[in-house]
């Protein structure tokens, strides 16, 4: 009797423990949905003369002269320099991101007043995402924004993108003409520069390995997104970052990496502007005293937003396509090309077919010869009762 019930204590336990295995890997099934089709680079750099850019997003930076300080104070106004100086810092300039040819395109403000400042903003502070909210929000991390009262922090935000297709490429702040200013964010097909910034949450410092487009489908880069939702593509791809860096800004003491060929090429294509519920987002922020560096030295009240925001238009039309003049007569050969080489297969295609015409035609002809032979052999045949009837 012990034994009997010994085995049926056995059985159950096999029986739950298969029972738990069984739903564990189809919860996995459905969350990992999206993991077979991903593509073997996730970066969303454009291609530039038909090459893509890979790497590591924090192997492109530069180490900093100097580490930023957990502690922030609002700094005093610049004083006014000599001649000299100044002319140093105007040479200076030339080295950083915009004033570099390559990246001058992006330095639109989209009808918004040109944020400038003479100290550098504050550290990037730590925070944690909150979860995504619903299949087809990007993330767009949080930034030091600037108002006559000083820098104020605009909380990272999940924000519903203005079309399908499109990516976030942040702003950044960038050391220009002895003093600092803001580059806005835009969406577009690609990811451009934003001053080898590295946000977090897949936007390193180059491209944004958070996820990528997989048609009408979004599929998110669980390593570095808090999604934990289901019904959505999701896969795993481990984001190494060599540096824990939190600079917020591009120039000296900062982040000096300028615009790879890839992000040139991405913002050069056509671009389209921060949509009015991400800039009302920013003017929220701007009315929250606790939001401003100078209250809480470097450790915002609110780093990250817990309610996503809608999408809404942009604040200005988008930018033309601005491809530069060799990718576009690549763009134009290739384009002529394809009709070129359809009618090559078609002639490719062709010829067997009328190299068998002339082979068919010979060998009808001994058939066509021996019907007259046929014709004249039947005739003799076809005499035969006639005779017999005289």
């Amino acid at each position: 009797m012990s034994n009997r019930v010994s085995s049926l204590i056995v059985l159950a336990a096999a029986s739950m423990a298969l029972t738990f295995a069984v739903a564990g890997c189809s919860k996995n099934n459905i969350a990992d949905n999206g993991a077979q089709s991903q593509p073997a680079q996730t970066d969303n750099l454009a291609p530039t003369d038909g090459s893509q850019v890979t790497g590591s997003n924090g192997q492109q930076q530069q180490p900093v002269s100097q580490a930023p300080q957990q502690s922030y104070q609002q700094p005093a106004p610049a004083q006014p320099t000599s001649s000299a100086p100044a002319m140093q810092q105007a040479s200076q300039d030339q080295n950083y991101s915009n004033n570099d040819s390559s990246a001058g395109y992006q330095d639109a403000s989209y009808g918004q007043p040109v944020l400038q400042a003479q100290q550098p903003p504050p550290p990037l502070p730590e925070y944690s995402q909150p979860p995504c909210p619903g299949d087809g929000y990007l993330w767009t991390p949080g930034y030091w924004s600037y108002a006559s009262q000083g820098y104020y922090w605009v909380p990272g935000v999940w924000a519903w993108p203005p079309q399908v297709g499109v990516l976030w490429t942040p702003g950044y702040w960038g050391f220009f003409g002895g003093g600092y200013r803001y580059n806005y964010g835009s969406w577009g097909r690609y990811v451009g520069y934003y001053g080898g910034i590295n946000y977090g949450f897949g936007y390193g410092g180059l491209g944004y390995q958070g996820g990528y487009w997989n048609g009408n489908r979004f599929n998110y880069n669980r390593s570095v997104n808090n999604v934990n939702i289901r019904n959505v593509n999701v896969y795993n791809r481990t984001v190494n970052n060599t540096t824990n860096n939190r600079a917020s800004y591009n120039g000296p003491g900062g982040i000096t990496r300028q615009a790879s060929p890839a992000e040139t090429a991405g913002m050069r294509g056509q671009r389209i502007a921060p949509m009015t519920t991400q800039l009302q987002h920013q003017q929220a922020a701007a009315q929250n005293r606790e939001q401003f560096a100078s209250v809480n030295h470097g450790r915002p009240a609110v780093s990250a937003a817990t309610r996503p925001i809608a999408a809404g238009r942009p604040i200005a039309p988008a930018t033309a396509d601005r491809t530069a003049p060799q990718q576009r007569a690549q763009q134009q050969q290739r384009a002529q090309a394809q009709p070129q080489q359809r009618a090559q297969q078609q002639r490719a295609q062709a010829q067997p077919q009328q190299r068998a015409q002339p082979q068919q035609r010979a060998q009808a002809q001994p058939q066509q010869r021996a019907q007259p032979q046929q014709r004249a052999q039947a005739q003799p045949q076809r005499s035969a009762p006639e005779e017999r009837n005289k």
